[in-house]
């Protein structure tokens, strides 16, 4: 099942298969360590929804609802 990564809730582990964004929001993505065929585990959500922090290859990483949007995650 594919969703994107602002859907996955606490504790939801997968893998990221593609990107939605284009040109400098996909490299920014890339240069944080987000890219294709990584394992990815939702570790907490704020109360609103914003931001999201992610462990991804061993360290925790927060981005913002807007930016995990553009994250295709496919579910374990």
């Amino acid at each position: 099942m594919i969703k994107t990564l602002n859907n996955l809730k606490q504790g939801e582990t997968g893998i990221i298969v593609a990107f939605k964004g284009k040109g400098n929001v996909r490299k920014h993505l890339m240069e944080m360590g987000l890219v294709r065929g990584s394992d990815i585990k939702v570790e907490r959500v704020a109360p609103l929804g914003d931001p999201i922090e992610i462990k991804i290859k061993g360290y925790s990483l927060s981005l913002r609802k807007e930016d995990a949007k553009k994250v295709e995650i496919e579910i374990k």
